[in-house]
């Protein structure tokens, strides 16, 4: 899942996590009603949405800030460990 998530066994839910979070993050002001109502026939509210956009913001954030500064993986953390 980490190289490919629609390649993935998923849930519908799952699946629906994952359509929002990619739409979200390429291209966020195109993001709408169609994109939620996915989430919605998962079974997720409006709070569990907001919180599911904050989390994806909270990365979208962290990764732009450590590959902006140029930061280097911490020792084990190389792409592939533990997976």
């Amino acid at each position: 899942m980490r190289r490919d998530w629609r390649a993935a066994e998923l849930s519908v839910r799952e699946r629906a996590l994952c359509e929002y979070a990619s739409a979200l993050t390429r291209a966020p002001a195109a993001a709408g009603e169609a994109e939620l109502a996915p989430l919605r026939e998962a079974g997720l509210d409006d709070r569990a949405i907001l919180d599911l956009a904050h989390v994806i913001g909270f990365f979208a954030y962290a990764n732009r800030l450590v590959e902006g500064l140029g930061c280097e993986l911490e020792a084990g953390m190389e792409e592939g460990a533990g997976a």
